[in-house]
């Protein structure tokens, strides 16, 4: 059972007693906007140093001058055993152990954060999350040159990075329900971008003096953070004696109303729901609907979120199939887009390179709200996704072709890219995720969100973990065909939603037709 901190019971007990619920309601559903947005930005900067880190690690040597020793070798300040000519494919693989580990603890990750206090599972991650993102850090400091060393930090990191989007995307459902969840969500969702710019920003600050410090010191931010969700986090509104918005919406009956209704059952029959829902005739509860509804409550949330619906599973398949090849283009851009500006001839050095890689992460910025907007105003979510990805697939021909131009011309197209790259990948992961989490087929069971939202973003990432480590070695050949690579991947995304479209369309064609026409 959720439990309140003790600075919040005291918070509580002096100023909520003297202010009206609406007031209340208000302020902590800021707070909790403000605290889940700083919580996920600083998971996403303890993610990001390496993508910084790697361009150091394997550096071109023949623009410097070598100690009179190592004349005869071309990679002498490198850092073992990131120093021979496979170095691409052992950093694909470091980028890869921790993906591939936060891939797979996130599918149960969901199920754990039904069944726990989310304060104490966020807080736990997040100080766990900064003890690994050091632990990377302090390779350096110790001089190890064991590949096992920094696989093992990342793969452990991973593990406990997992529990943050399960956690902050339920805990924003529970306190602001699904009205203008688009738009809600898509300025919430840059806590990503925002995150990625920090930990980049942080992490070119130190990486040429002591890269340690590019990773100890987001793992102390985080760490510390986790201690402020510790004592301050509100999971739930019932905590504080505030109404769920999510029971409101989905027209939740009063007490002495609600046995008049019945629930969706997955072993009802489509004629049995029908005399059910029939408010003419009587409602009979026999003992096939008792022992319907005694499971639905009994459960657990994967086996209901499986059994509720038969629409939900086959579209959240969909969402999750295109999110894997959403994501394996974002994280992509994400770890290597460094290192690739890095390799051009003019590229300005390390530092210069990470921080021009941001621009990127401001278009992604951008996208996110941008597509919760368009997703809010149309109500056409998959369609949204489908026209950024389309005019996506040749923006990124057009970056890798013209991005080195000049500064000017790198940033902005940045930013383009970033804004359709991003803008699909955040409208799947926060609002679709969130609506189907709250879908009202698993109505009574809010926290199968965390569920829903961990199959999606699982999936996700698994793909997040295999564009990197493709990328790596495919650069070896060239960079053109890791690009050929991440357009391929944004057509196979835009297929996937191909269903979903056509049915948004024929929803919105069918509107326009019933609605009467105005005589001139």
């Amino acid at each position: 059972m959720a439990r309140l901190p003790l600075s919040v019971q005291a918070i509580e007990s002096s100023y909520c007693v003297r202010t009206t619920p609406r007031k209340k309601q208000t302020a902590y559903s800021t707070w909790i906007w403000v605290l889940t947005f700083i919580t996920y930005c600083a998971y996403h900067m303890s993610r990001k140093p390496i993508s910084v880190v790697k361009s150091v690690l394997n550096q071109n040597c023949s623009d410097m001058t070598p100690p009179d020793n190592t004349t005869n070798n071309t990679h002498w300040c490198d850092w073992a055993p990131f120093d021979g000519d496979n170095s691409a494919s052992l950093l694909s693989t470091v980028d890869s152990s921790f993906l591939f580990a936060y891939a797979v603890s996130m599918f149960l990750s969901g199920m754990v954060a039904e069944r726990i206090d989310l304060r104490i599972f966020l807080s736990a991650g997040m100080v766990l999350s900064g003890a690994f993102c050091a632990m990377f850090g302090l390779g350096y400091t110790f001089k190890i040159h064991y590949l096992w060393f920094y696989i093992l930090a990342q793969v452990l990191s991973g593990l406990v990075q997992s529990t943050g989007w399960p956690g902050v995307v339920t805990c924003m459902a529970n306190w602001f329900g699904k009205g203008k969840r688009g738009l809600i969500m898509g300025i919430w969702n840059s806590h990503t971008s925002l995150g990625n710019i920090l930990g980049t920003v942080i992490a070119a600050s130190f990486v040429t003096e002591n890269w340690a410090l590019s990773f100890i010191i987001p793992g102390l931010i985080i760490a510390a953070l986790g201690v402020l969700v510790f004592f301050f986090m509100v999971p739930d509104p019932s905590l504080v004696s505030l109404p769920n918005p999510n029971n409101k919406e989905e027209g939740v009956s009063p007490p002495q109303t609600r046995r008049q209704r019945l629930p969706n059952f997955a072993d009802t029959s489509d004629e049995e729901a029908a005399s059910l829902l029939d408010h003419e005739s009587p409602v009979n509860y026999d003992d096939k609907t008792k022992e319907a509804q005694r499971r639905l409550r009994c459960t657990p949330g994967m086996t209901r979120l499986l059994d509720s619906s038969k629409l939900l599973p086959f579209r959240e398949v969909e969402f999750s199939l295109c999110l894997f090849f959403a994501k394996l283009v974002s994280y992509t851009f994400l770890y290597w887009l460094p290192y690739y500006i890095n390799s051009k001839e003019d590229s300005g050095g390390v530092e210069e390179s990470a921080n021009l890689s941001t621009f990127f992460d401001v278009g992604g910025i951008i996208g996110g709200i941008l597509a919760g907007v368009v997703s809010d105003y149309s109500g056409m979510s998959a369609s949204t996704c489908s026209v950024m990805l389309i005019v996506a697939i040749p923006m990124m021909f057009v970056y890798q072709t013209f991005g080195s131009v000049s500064n000017g011309m790198n940033i902005f197209l940045l930013i383009l890219v970033g804004i359709l790259v991003n803008g699909p990948y955040a409208l799947i992961t926060t609002a679709v995720s969130a609506d189907l989490g709250t879908h009202k087929s698993l109505k009574g069971n809010a926290k199968a969100l965390a569920t829903v939202t961990a199959i999606i973003d699982g999936t996700g990432s698994i793909g997040a973990a295999v564009g990197p480590q493709l990328a790596g070695p495919i650069s070896n050949y060239g960079w053109s065909y890791v690009f050929l690579m991440l357009m391929v991947s944004d057509l196979l995304a835009l297929l996937l939603l191909t269903r979903l479209v056509m049915r948004e369309v024929r929803g919105w064609y069918s509107k326009r037709r019933q609605q009467p026409h105005t005589p001139l």
